[in-house]
């Protein structure tokens, strides 16, 4: 049994061989803990400032516009430059935006509008931040370690969301609103030493994309060609709009129909994010990830949505989002690595920046308009919203994809065009994936 669960722990893990990652990994899982620790904290302090369900609303736009309007321009700018450097730079300036944001609410002289300027730097210096960091993850494994990397980054995200959340309302309660923003830009430090520390020989570096016209429509042509790019995307992009929006849902269910305050807040929502903490480890062991994957987390995080929106207590709603975290992680991981391994490497910037327009850049659209919701029918409408918006994602999927009992008919895969290079087989060389003949656009 002993050795069952050691050998189990090195599959899970087993990318942390590889020194670069190790250094790239412990660096973010410390950094995106102060990042929620410093998100959770402006959502807690918004709704003090104003109990609006749109106010915090517009807080998501600010914290995520930039990534829609600068998102595919970002992903360019990554496919062109050395993405470690890159990496370094944004970190930097990320540090500096943390540090002001700690002076200002220091000061006593914190607004809603000056927190929501310093949110939309970081939605700036975020933009560039997202395509580069995890677009290097390939360049930093082997061929045989990518998969398991790509799960592992996944779990760096939600695993801070487990930490994050629960010493934001820790510290709130003990020391007031600044110094979880302070805080937060000394997190940076880590994931900057961890860069500055990798040694750039090591990596697998992808060459460059020459600077040329018309890259971001190249980018957005070539996604548009491959349904199995396209149809992941336009699922993140119906369930990133409606259902991803629990910094404004989370909040308003506890503070009105669960009569909670801000440690009730964090424990449910530290218990959502260990729902999807387990959820990332376990995708982490799988030896491969298909378009199944991909529609079943949709609808589990769909089900286990409506069950939260209809919650009596809140004994019952951390049972359900503990559910609800296992669900969207589910679905996000899935979507995450079918994206990140079948774009091709000269367009995997921009095809990632994209992804991550659809998903964050679609928040100051539906956050805004789930919290509106959630202010005129309840926060329970609003989180019933996204669970139906799940399901709908979920039946277009399965759908376009094909999948009759979760399974790919065995006339029809999800794409064809280029033989599925070795790297790719071990994550998605499954019947299950490609259908007939072992194909793939990649």
């Amino acid at each position: 049994m002993t050795e069952r669960f050691a050998a189990a722990g090195r599959d899970t893990f087993r990318s942390l061989r590889t020194r670069n990652f190790r250094l790239f990994f412990v660096g973010q899982l410390i950094s995106q803990t102060g990042t929620w620790l410093s998100m959770v904290t402006q959502t807690l302090l918004v709704l003090h400032l104003t109990s609006s369900g749109v106010a915090l609303g517009l807080l998501t736009a600010f914290q995520f516009g930039p990534m829609l309007v600068l998102g595919a321009w970002a992903g360019a700018v990554a496919d062109r430059a050395d993405k470690r450097l890159l990496l370094i730079g944004v970190q930097s300036l990320s540090m500096v935006q943390s540090f002001a944001l700690g002076l200002v609410v220091l000061s006593g002289h914190a607004s809603v509008g000056a927190i929501y300027a310093l949110a939309a730097v970081h939605g700036v210096l975020n933009a560039f931040d997202n395509p580069a960091r995890r677009s290097f993850v390939v360049e930093m494994v082997s061929d045989a370690d990518l998969p398991n990397a790509v799960s592992l980054n996944s779990a760096i995200m939600t695993g801070s969301r487990v930490l994050g959340p629960a010493v934001a309302g820790a510290l709130v309660v003990a020391v007031g609103y600044g110094w979880p923003f302070v805080i937060d830009g000394l997190s940076y430090v880590a994931v900057i030493a961890g860069l500055v520390m990798m040694r750039p020989a090591e990596l697998n570096r992808t060459p460059p994309t020459p600077r040329a016209k018309g890259q971001v429509r190249d980018g957005l042509r070539y996604i548009v060609s491959q349904p199995s790019l396209l149809v992941p995307l336009v699922m993140m992009a119906i369930i990133g709009t409606l259902a991803f929006n629990f910094s404004v849902t989370i909040p308003l269910l506890v503070e009105g129909p669960l009569h909670g305050d801000e440690t009730t807040f964090t424990v449910l929502f530290s218990v959502l994010s260990l729902g999807s903490l387990i959820g990332a480890l376990a995708t982490a062991r799988r030896a491969e990830v298909t378009h199944r994957h991909l529609v079943v987390g949709a609808a589990t995080f769909g089900v286990s949505m409506l069950a939260l929106a209809a919650a009596p207590s809140l004994g019952a709603a951390c049972l359900v989002s503990f559910v609800v975290g296992l669900g969207s992680i589910g679905f996000l991981t899935s979507s995450t690595a079918i994206v990140q391994l079948l774009a091709g490497a000269e367009y995997r910037g921009r095809v990632l920046a994209i992804q991550g327009m659809v998903f964050l850049g679609s928040t100051p659209i539906g956050g805004p308009l789930v919290g509106w919701i959630s202010d005129t029918a309840g926060p329970r409408a609003g989180i019933a919203l996204g669970g139906v918006a799940c399901l709908v994602a979920a039946a277009y999927g399965g759908r376009r994809l094909g999948l009759a009992g979760y399974g790919l008919r065995d006339d029809e895969g999800v794409a064809t065009g280029q033989v599925v290079p070795g790297r790719l087989r071990g994550l998605i060389g499954s019947r299950e994936t490609l259908g007939r003949g072992e194909t793939a656009a990649v």
